[in-house]
């Protein structure tokens, strides 16, 4: 299945934020957009999506005989690779769109996509921040999170801590018991105030990779089901791995990149004309600048420059 016309739209047709909307970013590191896809499109991309999860994921514990990590959710990464259909959606210029403004950057790259899915009495998403993960050499980086149906309270939302994208206290722990417990009491601490709302189907909410998160227990006899995607800058340059995940990052979802070189590897396409004013309203002003839209050319597998293509789905230790 390919996306129909309305689909197609829906995927690329540009979102309007409003100046308010930024500098709500800006100040929390995070926000909440409702509206972004209606139902038909994302029930028609979610059925693609969480086949593939259920599909390719490695997990066959059940959930009483794994650890806090393994019982939050089952996760497979670049889904893209693996289907057309995906991949359409993953490239959607709508959602890069968004990013690219939230960011205030000229354009974004793809870092990864990443399916998360949260199984009937699933466990808590302990408290985190991404980027401990990424070795990036700035703070220009976001992740969408798409619920793939509506999320109540009982089954699990992305739970933010308001402005705390400003702290560096918490950022050398990865996700585990200890980070819940640590950063819950730092934050409480220093007067984050968690900020944990339901969404409907279509809202979508976009977190600054140092903004911390977390996500209660599915206390639901239904799975929540996710799509995110981690943009950077276009212009993100490659950082030297500050611990032993972000050099398994390099490896497995920036191959051949070079240490303080541009990420400009086959894995990383540029994903959105916004230098475009008339495809990006909320950049008017940029009316001289060419548009800018270079997804990987050659098909899911292409290898292209020389860079050798990891495992597409190989797992790690984070996320929402």
């Amino acid at each position: 299945m390919l996306a129909d016309l309305a689909m197609t739209d829906a995927l690329h047709s540009p979102y309007r934020l409003t100046d308010d909307q930024i500098a709500q970013y800006r100040r929390d590191g995070f926000i909440r957009l409702s509206h972004v896809f209606d139902a038909a499109t994302l029930h028609a991309f979610g059925a693609e999506i969480t086949r593939l999860t259920l599909a390719l994921n490695t997990q066959d514990k059940p959930l009483a005989e794994r650890g806090t990590y393994d019982r939050a959710f089952l996760q497979v990464m670049n889904l893209w690779r693996e289907s057309a259909v995906v991949r359409e959606f993953v490239f959607g210029r709508r959602l890069a769109g968004i990013a690219t403004a939230l960011m205030e950057v000229d354009a974004v790259r793809l870092y990864h996509d990443q399916s998360l899915y949260k199984e009937p009495s699933g466990g808590i998403t302990p408290a985190h921040a991404d980027q401990y993960y990424w070795p990036l050499a700035s703070d220009r980086t976001i992740t969408a999170w798409i619920p793939l149906q509506a999320v109540p309270l009982p089954m699990g939302p992305l739970a933010f801590y308001t402005g705390s994208h400003r702290t560096a206290l918490g950022r050398d722990l990865p996700i585990s018991d200890e980070s819940e417990a640590a950063i819950t009491a730092a934050m409480e601490a220093q007067g984050f105030a968690i900020d944990e709302c339901a969404y409907a189907l279509g809202d979508v909410s976009f977190h600054s990779g140092w903004t911390f998160h977390r996500a209660g227990a599915n206390r639901t006899d239904r799975p929540r089901s996710v799509m995110t995607m981690i943009y950077m800058d276009a212009q993100m340059r490659l950082a030297e791995p500050a611990n032993a995940m972000q050099a398994a990052d390099w490896a497995q979802w920036c191959p051949g990149a070079t240490v303080g070189a541009v990420i400009d590897t086959p894995l990383n396409p540029v994903l959105n004309p916004m230098l475009n004013p008339v495809l990006n309203p909320v950049l008017q002003d940029k009316t001289d600048a060419p548009a800018v839209w270079h997804p990987v050319e050659g098909g899911a597998d292409s290898a292209a420059h020389g860079h050798a293509v990891p495992s597409r789905h190989a797992r790690r230790d984070h996320r929402q």
